[in-house]
């Protein structure tokens, strides 16, 4: 008979140990992702500069191939807590987008994913924009399905784990208070009640 003790991580060195049920924990090499875009003019609004929205697919799109590496299973879109958009891309422009694992929780990880605009006649680059996403891992049926643990190797994927602890809490924290806002009494809240 094998036994198994399960316990809760409660620093990167704590969360390296696997379970029977879990996947042997990865670290956040085996999974970062790289993608280059060239950015045309159907990427573009009316003054050449690359829409919000796209950049956002892009940055689904980058932050996804990282989870489903860690995960080694389906993954979908639970959240993007946290965008900016720091300096605009223009047509012509490189975009290059990049994305590792933060943290894992148990069916989901958080990925970071850091955007820059390569200007390649002139040679130079440029941060043009930061997120946080969270994915769930699922099977085949669409059901959540266990993540390997993150093992964090530096001392940035360090505070990058434990900042992804924070925002989780902040996630909750904000989820639990937009519930309390839908169950408030009409009037409560931020938009006027209608006319009967």
């Amino acid at each position: 008979m094998i036994e198994s003790k399960v316990e809760v991580a409660t620093s990167p060195s704590e969360a390296v140990a696997a379970s029977p049920s879990r996947p042997a924990p990865r670290t956040v090499s085996e999974s970062q992702s790289e993608m280059t875009e060239l950015i045309l003019p159907n990427d573009t609004n009316t003054l050449g500069n690359l829409l919000g929205g796209r950049l956002m697919h892009f940055i689904d799109l980058v932050g996804a191939m990282a989870a489903y590496r860690h995960s080694r299973t389906h993954v979908v879109t639970a959240a993007m807590d946290h965008i900016d958009f720091i300096a605009p891309v223009h047509v012509g422009d490189l975009l290059i987008l990049k994305s590792s694992v933060n943290r894992a929780f148990s069916k989901s990880v958080e990925v970071g994913v850091k955007v820059w605009a390569e200007n390649t006649r002139a040679g130079l680059y440029r941060h043009v924009a930061s997120a946080y996403l969270v994915f769930v891992a699922i099977d085949d049926n669409g059901c959540p399905v266990l993540v390997p643990e993150l093992a964090p190797e530096t001392p940035d994927e360090c505070r990058r784990y434990e900042g992804a602890q924070r925002r989780r809490e902040n996630r909750e924290t904000e989820s639990e208070r937009r519930q309390r806002a839908k169950q408030a009494p009409a009037g409560h809240g931020s938009v006027r009640p209608g006319k009967s």
